[in-house]
């Protein structure tokens, strides 16, 4: 299982990941799941992706080698003119993978299954999210749903329902994802550190820092801390229960 979210702000995109993979309970290892392709000056592109790990990978290479080839008659990810022409290009490659992995039927493929959240910007158009799911389809990121999660998402969701601004700074957002992480973290051992972050200023056309940020890191420890103190300081400061 993984934990990755994408939230777009007034002021552009904030992308979190962890990095846990495990095939079983003493099973677990460090995987990178966000990726990212750019054309300085021109386009900005992030992929996060969760479920199977060989066909999260094979994803990737194939995007990525792909990306490499000049074709007229099959524009890659960095000649596409729009993300949403992006998006058709990794939804489609997705249910390749997915097909190509299972030979048996549907209830191959459902082994197989993976997900993946893209963002970015392409000069002309704005920042924007899609979450694409397995059978290659996809939506986009509106005002009313303005973040995806994919992965362990129910644990960390409800903080971000109740604190999310489109106004914020990019270092509220990134407290607000921590503690969104971290709630799952504590809930759910199929979910780690190290995380992945990456924020994405609006029209930039390029990403100049990728932190990761691991366990004995001074911040995460202060967020994760100091929110489980003010949540049971929250508790104590509600009224009892008192029968009738």
């Amino acid at each position: 299982m993984t934990y990755c979210v994408g939230l777009r702000l007034n002021k552009g995109l904030v992308f979190m990941s962890d990095t846990r993979t495990n095939a079983g309970v003493d099973n677990f290892s460090v995987t990178r799941k966000m990726f990212t392709w750019d054309v300085p000056g021109e386009r900005v592109i992030t992929l996060m992706t969760a479920g199977n790990l060989a066909t999260t990978q094979a994803l990737i290479s194939l995007l990525d080698e792909r990306s490499k080839i000049v074709s007229e008659r099959n524009p890659t990810i960095l000649e596409q003119p729009t993300m949403f022409q992006i998006a058709r290009i990794v939804g489609a490659t997705l249910k390749e993978v997915i097909e190509q992995s299972a030979s048996d039927g549907q209830e191959a493929s459902s082994k197989f299954r993976a997900s993946v959240i893209l963002g970015g910007q392409i000069k002309g158009g704005q920042p924007t999210l899609f979450l694409i799911y397995p059978e290659g389809n996809f939506i986009e990121i509106t005002e009313d749903s303005p973040f995806f999660q994919i992965g362990e998402a129910k644990y960390g969701k409800p903080i971000l329902v109740r604190a999310y601004d489109p106004d914020m700074s990019f270092e509220d957002t990134i407290k607000l994802l921590l503690v969104s992480f971290d709630s799952t973290i504590k809930a759910n051992l199929s979910v780690g550190l190290p995380l992945d972050l990456q924020v994405y200023v609006s029209d930039s056309f390029e990403v100049t820092d990728k932190p990761r940020i691991e366990a004995d890191d001074e911040y995460y420890q202060a967020i994760s801390s100091g929110w489980g103190e003010a949540l049971r300081n929250a508790l104590m400061q509600l009224p009892s229960y008192r029968a009738d």
